[in-house]
């Protein structure tokens, strides 16, 4: 039989409800000692560290971005400095509704399409807190209109700081550079907060980022009482911040802007050295970007017809441009002849061409030149004189000078990247190609031609050593514990053939009579260069597809009796050296005589249509016009 239980009654009930009111009593008990414990502790023992978040969520640090250093030239005067500037950014993690909020912000500062298409692909690139801009440089007005809304536009962050300024614009673009937000990448490597703090920027290019460690500075911080949602009390304290260091070039800025001016709508580059320190004095390369629209946030469609525009404006053509040289190495070639041991009384006979193997190398000019010697080969560009005796000399022995002279080689600047070019030789020939240096070869190289590429800087390098004698290095900044310049070694009736015969180039019976100095007692020297770009099937030289033209190359050194400046022009598919001697011949004469000079270029610029930024807005408007009309009716 199944066990019967007990009979429940009034006892039994008591027991069971006593035992069970004990158990939860004592769990209650447990846990209510166990809270008292942990209030305790958390009072006493970590009353400091809850005592300290307390206050961080009271006060609110924020760094201060410090003020750049400014960039100026060997006379003090301004590259890049900063000015006040009134800014809106975006915080991306404090975006709550982005669509509301851009959508008001494009009302208010009057975003374009391409504003709006640039704020979108930078927040989708940055990281949480780093800042994106809106807008740089708004008005008083646009800044207020915002302050008063932004209880509505959680994120954003409007700020009254300071912006990199270049007085000059598109004529330093390639030669300072410019500054821009940190990227994401950039924040993970530094893993700097100061990377993330509204309107810090960082070097992007050329000397900016560069001397980015000299110009950055230390920044200030700011302490202030903010309530749960986040909105200012009062200041606490403020500690300023630190500018940073100034950066003295040898640049001299008037000259720089002249020079850049003066290349007007061609493509191309002026480099001019001090001849005595190696200082340079100018370094321009055209066209170019303004670098206040990329230190602003450049805009989709700017950046586009930039990268678009068959003139490379992108690029710096005075260290990354590589052409062959044509007939500017003729002195070089020269000298090397002479070193040697080739007199310069022996000559040739030019009949307008030579031949050489099967073939038959023609000179520029087709009716020949009749006997030439080094002095009159150089002066009226006899290419056969230099086809014939290069031949008895060896492409060895031209290799070895135009190392010497500074071609194919790297200096000492202040710049990410140099482009060297070549200077050929037959062991470069082998161990590239792995074929053997024919005589082709040789007779190519020694006008320039061929393998034979190099920069504009190394050409005015070249125009400086020739000039001088002298090892002239050049530099972008100051110092003056620089040691001096050593000796080349040449032998002085060497360097005297070369120099008189450049002279003659310019104010006798050479190829550039009309790049005489309208400087009364001032001569320039100088050697024209024509680099042939596509065979003559396909481009005729000086007409047709710009991009078929040859380019004009010169370089000069004055004055001829006591060199001081030396200088390379190259205008890339110029049609030949006319297009660069004129320029050359300007920017000289505004180092000797600035009013003559000036007056000549208003001139200019009055048939060019402005100024170097009136043609970029009317070309980039040009440009937008057509990139916005809609393709003709039955276009795929």
């Amino acid at each position: 039989m199944p066990r019967r239980k007990p009979p429940i009654t009034e006892a039994s009930r008591g027991i069971t409800f006593t035992r069970r009111a004990l158990v939860v009593g004592g769990t209650q008990a447990t846990l209510g000692v166990a809270l008292a414990a942990r209030m305790a502790y958390i009072s006493v023992v970590e009353n400091d560290r809850y005592a300290l978040e307390s206050e961080s969520n009271r006060v609110n640090l924020t760094l201060i971005p410090p003020r750049r250093g400014w960039i100026v030239d060997r006379h003090g005067k301004a590259m890049a400095n900063n000015r006040v500037s009134l800014r809106i950014d975006i915080i991306p993690d404090r975006l709550h509704n982005k669509e509301l909020v851009l959508g008001q912000l494009k009302t208010l500062l009057k975003l374009d399409g391409d504003a709006m298409e640039r704020i979108n692909r930078d927040l989708n690139a940055a990281s949480g807190f780093q800042p994106v801009a809106v807008k740089e440089d708004i008005s008083e007005a646009e800044y207020a209109s915002v302050l008063v809304r932004l209880p509505d536009l959680p994120g954003i962050a409007p700020a009254r700081g300071f912006a990199r300024y270049y007085p000059t614009g598109a004529a330093v673009g390639h030669l300072i550079g410019y500054v821009g937000a940190p990227n994401a990448e950039e924040y993970q490597e530094a893993k700097d907060p100061l990377y993330i703090t509204p309107g810090f920027k960082i070097g992007k290019q050329a000397l900016e980022k560069y001397f980015e460690p000299v110009l950055r500075g230390k920044p200030g911080a700011r302490r202030v009482e903010v309530t749960a949602r986040g909105k200012v009390v009062r200041d606490l304290s403020t500690q300023s911040d630190v500018q940073g260091k100034t950066v003295h070039l040898t640049i001299d800025a008037e000259l720089q802007y002249y020079a850049a001016r003066r290349i007007g709508p061609e493509s191309g580059s002026v480099v001019v050295i001090d001849c005595l320190t190696g200082d340079v004095l100018a370094m321009a390369s055209m066209p170019s970007f303004d670098p206040n629209s990329f230190s602003s946030g450049i805009g989709v469609a700017e950046y586009k017809w930039l990268s678009q525009n068959d003139h490379v404006p992108l690029r710096n053509k005075t260290l990354s441009g590589l052409y062959p040289p044509g007939s500017t190495i003729k002195p070089m070639v020269a000298m090397s002849f002479l070193e040697a041991g080739l007199p310069a009384s022996a000559s040739t006979f030019c009949g307008g061409g030579l031949r050489v193997g099967n073939r038959v190398f023609h000179c520029w000019q087709r009716r020949g030149h009749g006997q030439v010697d080094m002095a009159k080969g150089i002066y009226q560009s006899c290419d056969v004189y230099f086809y014939h005796f290069a031949q008895q000399m060896g492409m060895d022995v031209i290799a070895a000078m135009g190392k010497r002279l500074g071609l194919g080689q790297k200096f000492p600047l202040p710049v990410p990247s140099q482009s060297y070019g070549t200077v050929p030789s037959p062991a470069w020939k082998q161990e590239k190609y792995g074929r053997p240096w024919a005589v082709a070869d040789t007779v190519n190289a020694t006008i320039g031609q061929g393998y034979m590429l190099v920069n504009p800087t190394q050409l005015a390098v070249m125009a400086a050593r020739l000039a001088t004698g002298n090892i002239v290095m050049p530099h972008l900044t100051q110092d003056a514990n620089r040691a001096p310049v050593q000796s080349l070694g040449f032998a002085p009736d060497h360097i005297g053939v070369v120099r008189e015969a450049m002279n003659q180039v310019v104010n006798g019976l050479g190829t550039a009579g009309r790049a005489r100095l309208p400087v009364e007692d001032v001569k320039m020297a100088g050697k024209t260069g024509t680099a042939q770009v596509v065979s003559l099937s396909k481009g005729s030289g000086k007409g047709g597809l710009w991009k078929y033209r040859d380019h004009g190359l010169f370089i000069a050194f004055a004055p001829f009796d006591a060199p001081r400046y030396a200088a390379a022009v190259v205008i890339e598919h110029g049609g030949g050296s006319g297009a660069a001697y004129p320029i050359a011949r300007d920017v000289m004469t505004f180092l000797f005589d600035r009013e003559k000079a000036m007056a000549a270029l208003e001139g200019f610029e009055a048939g060019w249509g402005g100024t170097i930024e009136e043609r970029m807005a009317r070309d980039f408007a040009a440009w937008k016009a057509g990139a916005n009309r809609p393709p003709p009716e039955g276009a795929a």
